[in-house]
């Protein structure tokens, strides 16, 4: 696989990034990483970046996205933190990656079995954990469909939080940056959300959170 180069950034559209990111999920999923002298990547990288993609995921030790999408060096900017939260630093990260270093696509990736959503589910306070989880909570509070054994014992209301914060993720970011917004709108970028489900390895994306010109 090639150095992503400023050229090769400028000729990728939001909908080409998004399928790089599809086709190396494909890849992940069947074992086939593709090949890539790493060494050679960070040599080539070390003067300048230029990656096509911004993926906010959770800190959890088995949703690396360069794994997971199958991407080497210089190829994606990586925001991790629990529960794939957004604050005022991860969008000046965003808006870096954007409009400053020339990504073309932003992917809020959250993951099944998520350890930030359930502390959320189960009301957790333990110190500086206490402020991220609450920026979990609201979905929890919007999470209707269960009614009986609204905690981390019950995996299908678990699962329905994971969704709804992850979509309300999507749309904060898009309400609180006037920056990405309007590169949204006008088509240079995308965003999208998508599930990592960690049995399978695979990324499901989900529509209604889909905002990539054709």
């Amino acid at each position: 696989m090639k150095t992503i180069t400023k050229e090769i950034q400028d000729a990728i559209t939001p909908a080409m990034a998004l399928n790089l990111l599809e086709e190396g999920n494909k890849r992940f999923i069947n074992n086939l990483k593709a090949n890539r002298n790493l060494l050679l990547q960070a040599n080539e990288t070390s003067d300048g970046q230029h990656p096509f993609a911004v993926i906010l995921s959770c800190i959890d030790s088995r949703t690396s996205a360069e794994l997971v999408f199958d991407q080497g060096l210089g190829d994606i900017f990586s925001i991790r933190i629990a529960g794939n939260i957004i604050n005022e630093d991860i969008l000046g990260s965003m808006e870096f990656a954007c409009k400053v270093a020339g990504s073309k696509i932003i992917v809020v990736l959250g993951h099944s079995n998520c350890g930030a959503v359930k502390g959320a589910c189960d009301h957790v306070e333990m110190g500086n954990l206490t402020a991220l989880l609450s920026k979990i909570r609201p979905a929890v509070d919007e999470e209707f469909e269960t009614t009986a054994n609204r905690t981390s014992a019950n995996s299908t209301f678990v699962e329905n939080v994971a969704t709804i914060n992850l979509k309300r993720t999507v749309k904060s970011i898009m309400e609180r940056s006037t920056i990405l917004e309007h590169m949204i709108e006008s088509g240079a970028i995308g965003i999208i959300g998508g599930m990592h489900d960690l049995s399978s390895g695979k990324v499901t994306y989900y529509s209604e959170t889909k905002f990539i010109a054709s």
